[in-house]
């Protein structure tokens, strides 16, 4: 196993890794929409907190040598579904065909009270 830590996302804050590579796959910790350059949540709802949470996947599968075309999982952590439709339209942007498998869930509350949260499995081609 081998710990993956980028500064470009944000820095795990308790004991647990950014993402970690096992054999061919790279498995993330859930992002937060934390820009990493402000320690904040950037303004504009949940289009704009999810399109950070997935630069912050994307900041992290770089650091790893992957792109987001790796990824073959996804879970997606909803504090509110009726924001689904918005999330998939940002989320579109960043996944091309063949789609990642994915998992999208309400939930009751995020840490810090954010809209989203992703994480990833990718494969290391």
């Amino acid at each position: 196993m081998k710990a993956i830590s980028t500064p470009k996302a944000p820095g795990a804050i308790g004991p647990y890794s950014q993402a970690i590579q096992a054999g061919p796959f790279v498995y993330t910790s859930g992002q937060l929409p934390i820009d990493p350059l402000t320690g904040a949540f950037p303004e504009g709802g949940i289009k704009a907190q999810t399109r950070q949470s997935l630069l912050n996947v994307q900041a992290i599968l770089e650091e790893a040598g992957l792109k987001m075309s790796n990824v073959v999982k996804t879970t997606v952590f909803l504090a509110d579904m009726n924001d689904f439709a918005e999330m998939n339209s940002v989320y579109s942007e960043f996944f091309q065909a063949p789609y990642p498998a994915r998992s999208a869930v309400a939930v009751k509350t995020l840490p810090k009270n954010a809209l989203v949260e992703i994480e990833v499995v990718a494969a290391c081609e």
